[in-house]
Parts: C-alpha cells; sequence; structure tokens
C-alpha cells in the first residue's frame, strides 16, 4: 500500500506534468492562428494559377511539356510529410500508416524491386521508415519552426529534377490536411505528373476568352512550375497547422486527464490519511485499556 509521502509525492508530480500540457496548447493555440492566416493568404494565389491552368489546358491541346506527360510507371517517390517533434495524438501515426497501407495495396510489386523511394519532410517520418529500412531519397528536418517558402520551392526543384531526369515516373504526396481544430484528413495527392485539370474546373459560358502574349503553350510552361511550387506550399501550411491543431487536442486532453487523476489521487490519499489516523486513535485506546487494566 502506498505511503502518504508516495501519494503526495505523486499528486505534485502530476500537478507539474499538468502546468507543462497546459502551456504547450497555449503555444500551439497561438502558433495555430498565425499558421491558419498563413493558409488563408496563400489560396487566393494557388486557386487563380489553378483557375489560369485550367483555362489554357483545355483550349490547348497541343502541349507536350514533360510536367503533365503521362508513362509507364517504373520508379515511384512518395512525399511523406510529418511533424519534427512528437506529443500530437495520430497526427503522425496516420500519415505512416497511410503510407504503408499504400504501398502494399497499390505497389507491392515494386516496393519489392526497390523501386518504391521515400522522401520524407519531418522528423518524425525519417525516424520511423529508416529503421524500417526502407529507401530514403531525400528528407528536410526542423523546416516547420520558421516555415518559408523557399523550403517548398527546393522541395519542388529536387522533385522535379528527379521526374524530368527519369529517375522516377511518379511522385506522390501523403499528408494531413487542416479541417479544423480537431479534425485533420490524411490525403494523398498526385504530385507529378500533373494531373490534367478537370473541365467542370471553370464554366466556358462565364470564362472570356483571353488574348495571351507570347502564347498559350510558352505560359502554360512557365505557369506548370509555379504551380507546382504553390501546391508544396500549400502542403506545408496544411501539414503545419494540422500539427498545431492536433497537438492542441491532444495537450487540452492531457490537461484534462491530469485533473482526473490529481482528482482519483486526492481522494486516495485522503482514504489513506483517514485509514492511518483511525489506526492511531484504535492503538491509543487499545494502550490506554492495558494501562487501566493493569
Amino acid at each position: 500500500m502506498a505511503t502518504l509521502r508516495d501519494i503526495k509525492r505523486r499528486i505534485v508530480g502530476v500537478k507539474s506534468t499538468q502546468k507543462i500540457t497546459k502551456a504547450m496548447k497555449m503555444v500551439a493555440a497561438a502558433r495555430l492562428r498565425r499558421a491558419q492566416d498563413n493558409i488563408i493568404n496563400a489560396r487566393p494565389y494557388s486557386r487563380k494559377i489553378a483557375e489560369v491552368l485550367s483555362h489554357l489546358l483545355n483550349v490547348e491541346k497541343n502541349i507536350n511539356n514533360p510536367l503533365i506527360k503521362e508513362r509507364e510507371i517504373n520508379n515511384v517517390i512518395i512525399v511523406v510529410v510529418t511533424s519534427d517533434r512528437g506529443l500530437c495524438g495520430s497526427f503522425n501515426v496516420n500519415v505512416i500508416r497511410q503510407v504503408e497501407e499504400l504501398i502494399q495495396k497499390d505497389y507491392k510489386e515494386l516496393y519489392d524491386n526497390g523501386k518504391i523511394f521515400l522522401y520524407c519532410v519531418g522528423k518524425k517520418g525519417y525516424d520511423y521508415f529508416s529503421r524500417k529500412k526502407y529507401i530514403i531519397t531525400g528528407t528536410h528536418q526542423g523546416i516547420f519552426s520558421h516555415l518559408k517558402f523557399e523550403f517548398a520551392s527546393g522541395i519542388v526543384k529536387e522533385l522535379m529534377h528527379k521526374f524530368l531526369n527519369g529517375k522516377v515516373d511518379k511522385v506522390l504526396l501523403v499528408y494531413n490536411e487542416f479541417r479544423s481544430i480537431i479534425q485533420q484528413k490524411t490525403v494523398v495527392e498526385q504530385f507529378l505528373p500533373i494531373k490534367s485539370f478537370a473541365k467542370e474546373d471553370y464554366d466556358e459560358r462565364i470564362v472570356p476568352e483571353f488574348i495571351y502574349e507570347p502564347n498559350k503553350t510558352e505560359i502554360i510552361n512557365f505557369l506548370l512550375p509555379k504551380h507546382l511550387n504553390a501546391q508544396m506550399w500549400k502542403v506545408l501550411l496544411e501539414s503545419y497547422a494540422a500539427e498545431l491543431g492536433a497537438r492542441m487536442t491532444a495537450m487540452d486532453m492531457a490537461t484534462e486527464n491530469a485533473k482526473e487523476l490529481i482528482r482519483i489521487l486526492q481522494l486516495n490519499y485522503n482514504k489513506v490519511r483517514q485509514a492511518t489516523i483511525t489506526k492511531e486513535i484504535i492503538e491509543i485506546v487499545t494502550g490506554a485499556n492495558a494501562l487501566k487494566e493493569s
């Protein structure tokens, strides 16, 4: 049976942990506001590039850009976007599980032949997959604490280089998309080659026929890398906001669990203290009765 000192020491320890989880929740909440603002600011640029490309690719049929050309799939890179730190619930586990399921379900044969490569953005994904002996072709760690657009464009440059040189035939993105503070959705997207924009993305009746200079083909070739940069930047922002939302939720739950544990320990402390006092009273009464009899 635990002594009063042991129980009291444990209560003090849980209270210290509760202070830490509460502080981490507040820090995540403050950072989440800025992350949400960054997402809102990035969406118009990404949306407008997609809108212009959607219109151009559906009216200009003679496009021979290698970034949109489908080819036989012999080598695949999966970009795994996780966090650099833990304490964010199932945030990283969901992405890792999705990557493993994707490989086993759709690319088992390529994986067995050593044709599946992982590009890990975030320390947690790199640590896990390096232990599991997956082939890692690139990694970026520690970028989310000071996230910049240059990181996204640098990653895109590496992936485009591998794709255009024929070292890889397909690039997929696996990340957590931010929906709300309590909801993150694990997403699998094709990054390269760029999928054709659906004709439903725009309405021919309301989209005017622009005059493009120098010509549609050159503008498409110019905008496609810009579109990839915007897409990767959006993915990093979404993942970071989702991470903060997951950490905020996890720390809130940990704080509430600590509060409940403190209540249980305090109740146990009172019971042990009461039992100790009762035992001492019984011993005193027994001793007094023994003296009277003697």
